[in-house]
């Protein structure tokens, strides 16, 4: 019995659709990384790109448990001297609510060159419109 590699030529992509709201943030984002790899399908391949298109609708109503949304931190460094900026999950939530979601599931990813590239199948939306539905994506069951 030989060992299966897929090739990126024989990959079929599928379109899913998240509807965020009512969802755990964690395990939302686990979901969405197994999706974005291909770790759901028997063609499973680590170095190569097998995953599928994940859309994410409602962002701004993903749930936090807890007291997460006082005490969670968001930090970016400007590149100077000092430049640490940190805001709290409640202001994120209310300013840029998708950057919650993708940092969540960016740090799901493995940390190498084929991350970058799974990280652009990932389409996070704040309100429940989307601009995908040509692709007919369908809905992802999140338990």
């Amino acid at each position: 019995m030989r060992t299966y590699s897929a090739k990126p030529g024989e990959i079929e992509r599928e379109w899913f659709v998240v509807d965020a709201s009512e969802h755990n943030l964690g395990r939302l984002a686990n979901k969405i990384a197994t999706i974005l790899r291909g770790k759901h399908k028997p063609t499973f391949t680590p170095h190569v790109d097998t995953g599928d298109f994940v859309v994410v609708v409602n962002a701004s109503q993903v749930n936090l448990t807890g007291r997460k949304l006082d005490q969670k931190l968001y930090h970016r460094h400007t590149g100077y001297m000092g430049g640490l900026r940190s805001i709290d999950a409640r202001t994120v939530r209310e300013t840029d609510p998708e950057r919650m979601i993708q940092q969540a599931v960016k740090g799901m990813l493995p940390k190498n060159r084929l991350s970058r590239q799974l990280i652009k199948k990932l389409k996070v939306y704040g309100g429940s419109e989307h601009p995908h539905a040509a692709q007919q994506p369908k809905p992802l069951p999140i338990s």
